[in-house]
Parts: structure tokens; sequence; C-alpha cells
């Protein structure tokens, strides 16, 4: 059982992907979870109000069982192949985290001063999803894709846009981690 509960090492997964990429370019698709939600609105109708959304979505469709199958790996993941144990931070990670107020840090994957139902229905928890989903819309609509698609297919597919734009999320990642998330949580 403990072979299950660690991750797979690159050697396996890395192929994997690799492997589904192929498939995907050699059937001429492309991958990226953002693009899942403008199917979505198109099904919904949206084409109706916005340019935007007016497009076949049922040559899309396809796409929609990579979020049920998120979904459903998400879910195996956590409940079936997790190992409640704690995570191994670097010590001086941890203090930081301490300093913040992060309790116990490391305890969980998932911090509860972040990831409770208490912190989120307060007044910080509310701005960071509304101005962080906010961002996150609007930086994936502005780079025309989302992580997943540029870093996966945009960089399988040697697309300078991709690279200049996971240049761009990693940039901003370390901005982020390094220069606001002091700030919100000091």
């Amino acid at each position: 059982m403990d072979a299950i509960l660690n991750p797979w090492p690159w050697y396996i997964s890395g192929p994997l992907l690799a492997i589904i990429m192929f498939i995907l370019i050699y059937f001429g698709k492309t991958f990226g979870m953002s693009s899942n939600l403008s199917t979505l609105c198109a099904m919904a109708g949206a084409g109706k109000k916005t340019k935007f959304f007016d497009f076949d979505w049922k040559l899309d469709k396809w796409n929609l069982v990579v979020v049920l199958g998120a979904i459903m790996g998400g879910y195996i993941a956590h409940f079936l192949l997790s190992d409640p144990v704690s995570i191994d931070l670097n010590p001086k990670t941890s203090a930081n985290l301490s300093l913040l107020g992060f309790q116990n840090a490391g305890a969980a994957l998932l911090p509860a001063e972040l990831f409770s139902w208490d912190a989120v229905f307060t007044a910080k928890g509310l701005a960071i999803l509304v101005i962080g989903g906010f961002l996150v819309g609007f930086g994936t609509r502005y780079a025309g894709g989302c992580t997943s698609g540029h870093a996966i297919t945009g960089l399988s597919n040697l697309q300078r846009p991709s690279l200049i734009a996971v240049i761009g999320f990693f940039i901003g990642g370390l901005a982020m981690i390094h220069l606001l998330f002091p700030l919100i949580f000091s």
C-alpha cells in the first residue's frame, strides 16, 4: 500500500504525459483547462450575448471529459491514495510561515489559515477569492490560455507565445510568493 501512496516517479508520469500529448497532436487537439470554461459558456448560450463564445462548442465537448477526469482523479488521489502524514517542509519555510501566522506549518498540505471554511468566509478570504479569481480569469484570457494549456500543449508544440506565457507565469508566481504573500498575511 505504501508504494501506492508515493507519487509516481518522473520516468513513469513524464512518458505517460508525452504519450497523451502525441495522441492529442495526432488528432489535432489541444489540451487546456480554461478552454473548458469557454465550452461551458458556449453550451449555456453565452454566444448570443458575446461574440467570443459564439462557436460550435460540440467540436470541443471531448475536452469536457478532461474536467470529469480531473475531478474523479482528484477525489481518488485525496480519499484513496493520500497519506495523511505531514508534509516535509524546509525548516526555514516553516519558520517563515509561522511568522506570518500559519500555525503548524507543514502539518497539512492545505493550511487551515487559507483553505478552511472559516478562513474563506472572512473579508480577507473573500477578497483573496474575488481578486485572485479575477486576476486568473483576466490573465488566462489575456494570455490566450491557462498554465496547463501553455505549459503542456504550447511548449510541446514549440510555440513561442506559450514559452513567453510560461515564463510570465513563473515570474508572477515568484512575485506573489516573495512580495505579495508576506504583505497579505503579515
